[in-house]
């Protein structure tokens, strides 16, 4: 029952990021908004991991963890997702974003050459169909394409980036190793965001709401949330509960946003969350090919 919560809160929070950070975006430049967001993340986390007790103190494995999620998850891939928000609905970055179990077992299928379950072959053939049945509806109706290829290349990043890491033990330092991967992930974007937009921000109380909410509850709450799943069920179990990605997403973005969404959206958002499922249930640890 405690993991089914986490998991369930986990999925919740996860998906809420991309309502608050289209709200964002909107009145405020994308990347120079998450590195000033990390920032805060980063000094709360490790101030917070300080007093529980926690050491900066880490392992190579540790440090190897901190800077690949730092780099790909925190810069690159939340990177590209803010931006693309510019003029992408969130729902559709949520759907997208949702894809990455799919993603990880495809990396591993091809570059770690893990053998799949038929069950798993099943989840990927069908998961993507849901994509597509989801991707040609709004293409159709305007989405952007440049903004939805730079989501496709963040949930790439994210991909290797678990694939890469996985294993990795935080040993009880949870909130620490999350708090410094916010400082890589700031640190990163803070340098190149004065190349690439303009800093104009139109303040207002929903901007401030928005980025309090984001900087709390998806940066620092569902990333530590994540971890601890993590260490109690393991990565495969955990994962388990991306499938309830694709209808948070959609359905906090419709909530808030009141974004439309359409017969088809609920026909692919489903198809999708049968497919990730199917892939994180055949997963019964890695079979060497």
């Amino acid at each position: 029952m405690r993991a089914l919560l986490m998991g369930v809160a986990f999925a919740l929070m996860w998906s809420s990021a991309f309502t608050s950070a289209r709200i964002i975006v909107a009145d405020a430049p994308p990347l120079a908004s998450l590195a000033f967001r990390f920032a805060i993340s980063g000094v709360i986390g490790v101030g917070l991991a300080r007093a529980m007790g926690q050491s900066w103190h880490l392992s190579r494995a540790q440090w190897r963890s901190v800077l690949i999620f730092g780099v790909c998850q925190n810069a690159a891939y939340l990177g590209l997702y803010f931006v693309a928000m510019k003029s992408i609905e969130a729902s559709l970055a949520s759907i997208i974003a949702s894809t990455m179990p799919l993603l990880v077992a495809v990396l591993g299928w091809i570059v770690m050459r893990e053998r799949l379950q038929p069950l798993a072959v099943i989840g990927l053939i069908v998961g993507f169909g849901g994509v597509a049945v989801i991707m040609g509806g709004r293409i159709g109706l305007g989405a952007d394409p440049f903004g939805v290829t730079l989501c496709v290349i963040g949930a790439l990043a994210l991909a290797i980036a678990t694939l890469a890491v996985r294993g990795a033990k935080s040993q009880g330092n949870v909130l620490m190793i999350v708090g410094l991967q916010m400082f890589v992930g700031g640190a990163v974007l803070a340098a190149v965001s004065p190349f690439v937009e303009d800093h104009t921000v139109a303040l207002s109380w929903k901007l401030v709401g928005a980025f309090s909410y984001t900087v709390l509850i998806p940066g620092l709450a569902a990333t530590w949330v994540w971890f601890s799943l993590v260490n109690l069920i393991g990565t495969v179990k955990a994962s388990a509960f991306h499938f309830l990605n694709p209808f948070f997403g959609v359905a906090v973005a419709a909530l808030v946003l009141g974004e439309r969404i359409s017969a088809q959206d609920i026909v692919g958002v489903g198809i999708v969350m049968a497919g990730i499922l199917a892939v994180q249930m055949s997963k019964q640890g890695p079979v060497p090919a």
